[in-house]
């Protein structure tokens, strides 16, 4: 590689380093045939590990950190003094190529910043994309930020080779939108992203090609004072409007010669944790919106908790629950038991009474499950869910990250 563009690539790479919507779930699997090239697996992608083990990564990188926006939370802002660079669409090309055949990647996430005008830069985005499908017979992931103000008809073609596109929201609530990045325009957004959702509806069900992985949406947590509730609340109604696969939420990061307007630091990591928990009650365990903002106190998730838990502590007369007898959609609410636990516990209570072993063995978490459970051996008594010390026994020590 040449040194001007490893240079580009130093500068480029660092600056996608803040936007972290970069999974492949969802992607179709694919499998290079001859004389094409890549592969994609379907579980998750950017340095993450694949059921048998194996970590898998993509090339992320922006087209160009040139910006004629102005966005105060950006270090990519127009009158930011940073570094820039931009890269040709053949030089992201040959990046891709080449790096995946010396076996350092297997997709490419690809944005930018704005450059002469939107739609001039969604034709660079999804020119790179058309060349390496058609030009490479590339076959492995493609992530694609789409631009909201583009010309549909752009967004059209970009999804035709994109596995992935996807639009960030930015900030919770048009007022901050308004405050700090002026320049945007959150019905704008939302509108292009309700366009992306129809589109790949209206795909599946022709049975043709368009953003197949589905769309994707960033969210900056801690630029502004929106509450875990009110963050909750509008990725419920994205997911509900717009069939939205996943909701990022990225820990606002201080920027060097920042806005007097923005924080002057980062809120803490486990706050971004307690909204990822929070989010995943949504999308896999039944809860409502309300169920989570009734988790939150004076719409904040516990930091010490997790969203799940706070909720069973709140409404500890619908427990304990009987492992053998209880309805799915109660035994998602118990902490400890995971979706994959409870499945497991109901397909297994089919041809058994299940004993505490039994559940031991279905799950990891029994600690947090067994004040919240009956098991045919097993009642936590009338102290079980109603003992005052009961939270502080449950506390997750500092360092553990599980999700439930």
């Amino acid at each position: 590689m040449d040194e001007t563009l490893a240079k580009k690539l130093r500068i480029l790479a660092d600056a996608a380093k803040y936007d972290a919507s970069c999974s492949s779930s969802g992607a179709p699997k694919r499998v290079a045939g001859k004389g094409e090239l890549g592969s994609t697996t379907g579980a998750g992608i950017c340095h993450a590990y694949t059921p048998d083990g194996r970590c898998i990564s993509l090339l992320k990188i922006l087209l160009t950190n040139y910006c004629l926006f102005d966005c105060a939370y950006c270090v990519n802002r127009r009158s930011s003094n940073v570094a820039r660079a931009k890269f040709t669409v053949e030089e992201v090309v040959t990046l891709t190529v080449e790096f995946y055949k010396r076996n350092y990647i297997e997709g490419l996430f690809l944005s930018s910043g704005i450059i002469k005008s939107p739609d001039h830069t969604m034709e660079l985005l999804t020119r790179v994309a058309k060349s390496l499908r058609r030009d490479h017979g590339f076959r492995g992931y493609i992530h694609l930020k789409s631009i909201p103000e583009a010309s549909p008809w752009l967004v059209e073609e970009a999804g035709l080779y994109a596995d992935r596109l996807s639009i960030n929201l930015e900030l919770p609530t048009d007022a901050s939108l308004h405050r700090l990045a002026p320049e945007k325009n959150g019905p704008v957004i939302q509108n292009a992203m309700k366009q992306i959702g129809a589109r790949i509806t209206e795909a599946k069900a022709e049975k043709r090609r368009f953003s197949p992985a589905g769309q994707s949406t960033q969210v900056i947590v801690g630029a502004d004072t929106t509450t875990d509730e009110a963050l909750i609340r509008k990725s419920a109604l994205l997911y509900g409007s717009f069939n939205l696969k996943r909701v990022y939420y990225s820990a606002f990061s201080p920027i060097p010669d920042g806005s007097a307007i923005l924080p002057l630091k980062s809120p803490p990591l486990q706050r971004e944790h307690r909204l990822y928990q929070a989010d995943w009650l949504i999308r896999y365990y039944d809860f409502s919106a309300d169920d989570v903002a009734d988790a939150a106190e004076d719409g904040m998730f516990s930091l010490d908790i997790d969203p799940k838990l706070a909720w069973a502590l709140k409404h500890r007369g619908r427990f304990p629950v009987d492992v053998n007898a209880a309805d799915r959609e109660m035994l998602l609410r118990v902490p400890g038991l995971g979706a994959r636990a409870v499945d497991k516990i109901v397909k297994a209570r089919r041809y058994t009474r299940l004993r505490l072993d039994d559940v031991a063995r279905l799950t990891s978490g029994l600690k947090r499950a067994r004040p919240f459970l009956i098991a045919a051996d097993y009642h936590p008594g009338p102290g079980g869910t109603d003992r005052l010390d009961l939270r502080a026994k449950l506390v997750e020590p500092a360092r553990q990250l599980s999700l439930f």
